[in-house]
C-alpha cells in the first residue's frame, strides 16, 4: 500500500470518527425529545482499483424498527377505543347516582312502595296520600331527568366526534407533508431522520384516533388503512368529511364520508368509503360505539321501565275510585275511533254515585254479548243507555269522556270481578285512560290490543322511518314504512316482512298488539330505531312509533306527569273501590274506604309485561338496568386500564430499541475519541515515514 493510500485511509478514518461524534452529540442532545429515534453514522468500504481504500462516511440513519412502531400503533388503537368508552359510561354511571342516593331511581321506587303501605297503615290520612303521590311525580321527574342527562351526554359525544374528525384530518395532512419530505431527502441520499421522527410522532397520535394499518413503501413513504379496510393516505391525500355545527342528541347521524382531497387540505370528490361503524376503531370507533349503540341502547331501556310503572300504577288507579266522586272521567286518546273494532271481552260497571256514596244508578255492560263485531261507539252506546238520564257518555277526538247530569254526582267505574273487561290485559277505564294516575300527551300508556285484521289507520304520505344497527352500531339497513301495501296492521306487518330489514329478522303482532322484531341468529343483538314517524292514525294524534311499541323510545316518559289536580288535592287519588252488590239508593262508595291500596302494594311487587324483556318485577328491571350500566361502565375501565397497560409495554419495547440511552452514547463517544486517536496516529506515522523517504533522497 502506498503512502498516499495509507495517509487516504487514516483521513477516512478521522472523518468517520467526527462524523459518529457528531451523531452521538446529536442523540445526547435529543435524549428528552420525545418521538426521536436515535442516529448512526452510515459507514461502507471505499474501493479503488480493486483494493481497499479507507471508509466511506454517509448521512446518519435512524435506527428503528417497523415492528415494534407498528404494535404501538394498534395497541395505541385499542387504548384510545378504551379511554373513550370508560370516560362516557363512567359520566353515565354518574348521572345514575350513588346506590345511596335519595334521588337515584332505585331510591325512587323504593320510596314509592315504602309511601303506599304507609296509606294503610297510617288510614289514608292526607299527609301519607301526599307524600305517595309526591314520590309518584318525583320518580316521573327523575326519569325525565335521566332522559335529559342521557341525551345531553349523546350530544357531547357527538361534539366530541366532530372534533376528532378534525384533528384526524390535521394529521393525515401533516403525514401527507412529511411523506413527501421523506420520498425527497430518500430521493437526493440525505438524512431523513428528523421528517421521520415527525411522522411516526404523528402516526402514534392518530392510530389513537382511528385504527390504523400502516405500511412503508420503498420510496419511504407510508399508506394508511382503517380497520375496516377504508383507504386513509397513499400518494394521494384524503379527508374525513362530516357536517360540523351545534352538536345535539339526535336519532341517527350521517356516516363519515372520505373524500380526495388536494395537497393543501381542499376536498375534493368523494372515494365511495364511508366510515359508519365503531369497526373503525380507535377513539372515533369508542366514541360512535357509546353515541349510536350504548346511550340509545339505555334509552331504550328507560322508556320500557317508565311504560310498565305507569301501566303498573294506572291499571291500579283505574281499578278505583274516590269519594266524592269525580263529576266527569275524561280519558286520553289511545288510537281509536268510533268505527273501529271494541275488541273487549268481559264485564264493566259504569255507576252515577252522589257525593255522599249513595249509588242513582249504574249499568253492567257485557261486551262479549255487544259480539266480536262491536266498534266502540257500540260500547258508547250501550253506556248511554244504561246510565241514562243520569249519566251520558261519548267519545270526541279519539278521547272518551263520561259525566254525570247532575253538579251533586259524580262518575265510578270497576271491573266485574269474576269477568273483568280485558284487551290487551288492560281493562276498559285503563285503557281510555278515564283514571290514569300518570298520564302522557304523547301516549296511551298502554298496549294498543290491535290485530291483524285491524286497520292501521295512517294516510298517504304518512311514513315512518325504521332502522336497523348491529350491536356496533352500525347501520344495517333501514326502510320507510309506507302502509301503503295494505289498509291493515297485518299489512303493515307483512310490509315490514317483505322490505329488506327482512334479511336480518322478522315482523310479528303478538297478543297485545305490540309489533316485535325478532332477529336471525345471524343478527343477534341488533336493534331498531325509528328516527322520525309523521304518521297519525285517523287524526288522533298518536303514530305508529307510539301504538306499536317497537320501540321503548316511543314510551311518552318525555310528557308524563301526574296531573297537578291529584297533586293539589289528595281526595283525589282513587283508593276506593264501588261495592257492585249495592242497590239504588244504598252506599256505594264507604266514607274512609281504602282497599284499593292494597292493589297498588300488590302490583309494585307484582311481574309486570316489558314485551320482548320478558315479565319482570318494576324494581328487578330497575335493577338490572343500572346494574348493566354499572357493570359496563367497571368493564370499560377494566379494558382501559389492560389497553394502557399493554401500550405502555409496546412504548418502552419501541423506545428501549430506538431510544438515547445516555450511557450507551457515552461509551461510544470513548470508542470514537479511541479511533479518532488511532487514525491520527496512522496520519503521524505516514507523515514520518515521508519526512524519511525525504531525507534519503536529500
Amino acid at each position: 500500500m502506498s503512502l498516499n493510500q495509507i495517509l487516504n485511509s487514516a483521513m477516512s478514518g478521522l472523518s468517520a470518527s467526527q462524523a459518529g461524534m457528531q451523531t452521538v452529540s446529536n442523540n445526547i442532545a435529543n435524549v428528552s425529545t420525545v418521538g426521536y429515534a436515535r442516529q448512526k453514522p452510515t459507514l461502507s468500504t471505499a474501493v479503488a482499483g480493486g483494493k481497499v481504500n479507507g471508509v466511506v462516511v454517509g448521512e446518519p440513519s435512524r435506527v428503528a424498527d417497523k415492528f415494534l412502531e407498528n404494535a404501538v400503533y394498534q395497541r395505541a388503537g385499542n387504548a384510545g377505543r378504551s379511554e373513550a368508552a370508560a370516560t362516557y359510561l363512567d359520566r353515565l354511571q354518574s348521572l345514575l347516582g350513588a346506590t345511596d342516593s335519595k334521588s337515584g331511581i332505585a331510591s325512587r321506587l323504593t320510596a314509592l312502595s315504602t309511601s303506599v303501605s304507609q296509606i294503610a297503615s297510617l288510614q289514608g290520612s292526607a299527609q301519607s296520600i301526599a307524600l305517595f303521590t309526591g314520590n309518584v311525580s318525583d320518580t316521573i321527574d327523575s326519569l325525565n331527568q335521566l332522559r335529559g342527562d342521557v341525551s345531553n351526554l349523546q350530544a357531547d359525544v357527538e361534539s366530541e366526534v366532530s372534533d376528532t374528525v378534525e384533528r384526524t384530518n390535521v394529521l393525515l395532512k401533516k403525514i401527507h407533508d412529511l411523506n413527501s419530505e421523506v420520498a425527497r431527502l430518500q430521493g437526493l441520499g440525505k438524512s431523513v431522520s428528523g421528517p421521520a421522527d415527525e411522522r411516526m410522532s404523528a402516526l402514534e397520535e392518530l392510530s389513537g384516533l382511528v385504527d390504523v394499518t400502516v405500511r412503508e413503501q420503498s420510496d419511504g413513504r407510508v399508506t394508511i388503512d382503517t380497520a375496516s379496510g377504508q383507504v386513509l393516505l397513499d400518494k394521494r391525500l384524503r379527508q374525513l368529511s362530516y357536517p360540523s355545527g351545534a352538536a345535539s342528541s339526535q336519532a341517527t347521524y350521517p356516516a363519515i364520508d372520505i373524500r380526495f382531497a388536494s395537497d393543501s387540505g381542499v376536498m375534493g370528490a368523494s372515494t365511495g368509503e364511508k366510515i359508519d361503524s365503531t369497526a373503525v376503531g380507535g377513539k372515533l370507533g369508542g366514541l360512535l360505539d357509546i353515541r349510536d349503540r350504548a346511550l340509545p341502547n339505555f334509552s331504550e331501556q328507560l322508556g320500557q321501565l317508565f311504560s310498565g310503572l305507569a301501566e303498573t300504577l294506572n291499571k291500579v288507579s283505574n281499578a278505583g275510585t274516590t269519594l266524592p266522586p269525580p263529576n266527569t272521567m275524561t280519558g286520553e286518546p289511545n288510537g281509536l275511533i268510533g268505527t273501529d273494532r271494541l275488541g273487549f271481552t268481559g264485564k264493566a260497571t259504569f255507576a252515577v254515585v252522589g257525593k255522599d256514596g249513595t249509588l242513582v244508578s249504574k249499568t253492567t255492560v257485557d261486551f262479549d254479548a255487544l259480539g266480536p263485531t262491536a266498534t266502540v261507539d257500540d260500547a258508547i252506546a250501550a253506556i248511554n243507555a244504561g246510565l241514562s238520564p243520569n249519566g251520558t257518555a261519548s267519545f270526541t277526538n279519539g278521547v272518551l269522556s263520561i259525566g254525570a247530569a247532575s253538579s251533586a254526582n259524580g262518575i265510578a267505574i270497576a271491573q266485574d270481578p269474576d269477568s273483568p273487561s280485558d284487551r290487551a290485559g288492560v281493562g276498559f277505564s285503563q285503557f281510555f285512560g278515564l283514571n290514569n294516575l300518570i298520564r302522557s300527551d304523547t301516549s296511551a300508556l298502554a298496549p294498543s290490543g290491535f290485530t291483524a285484521s285491524d286497520p292501521h289507520g295512517f294516510g298517504t304520505g304518512e311514513t315512518a322511518q325504521i332502522v336497523l344497527r348491529d350491536p356496533t352500531g352500525k347501520v344495517l339497513t333501514q326502510y320507510t314504512l309506507t302502509g301503503s301495501t295494505g289498509s291493515t296492521w297485518g299489512d303493515l306487518v307483512g310490509e315490514l316482512n317483505a322490505s329488506p330489514l327482512s334479511a336480518y329478522g322478522s315482523f310479528e303482532l303478538d297478543d297485545r298488539g305490540r309489533i316485535q322484531f325478532n332477529t336471525n341468529a345471524a343478527s343477534s343483538g341488533s336493534t331498531i330505531s325509528i328516527p322520525s314517524d309523521s304518521t297519525d292514525r285517523n287524526g288522533t294524534g298518536l303514530s305508529f312509533s307510539s301504538l306499536s311499541g317497537l320501540t321503548g323510545a316511543a314510551s311518552g316518559l318525555a310528557s308524563a306527569e301526574v296531573p297537578a289536580s291529584l297533586l293539589a288535592d289528595t281526595t283525589r287519588l282513587p283508593l276506593a273501590q264501588l261495592q257492585l252488590t249495592a242497590a239504588v239508593g244504598e252506599k256505594a262508595i264507604g266514607s274512609g274506604d281504602i282497599r284499593n291500596v292494597s292493589g297498588f302494594v300488590d302490583a309494585l311487587s307484582g311481574a309486570v309485561d316489558f314485551g320482548k324483556d320478558g315479565s319482570l318485577t318494576i324494581g328487578t328491571f330497575a335493577n338490572r338496568l343500572l346494574g348493566s350500566a354499572g357493570s359496563q361502565a367497571s368493564l370499560a375501565l377494566t379494558n382501559y386500564n389492560d389497553a394502557s397497560s399493554r401500550l405502555s409495554d409496546a412504548l418502552d419495547r419501541r423506545d428501549s430499541f430506538s431510544g438515547v440511552n445516555v450511557d450507551e452514547e457515552l461509551a461510544q463517544m470513548v470508542i470514537l475519541q479511541n479511533s479518532y486517536s488511532a487514525a491520527a496516529r496512522v496520519m503521524t506515522t505516514a507523515s514520518d515515514m515521508y519526512d524519511t523517504l525525504i531525507g534519503m533522497l536529500r
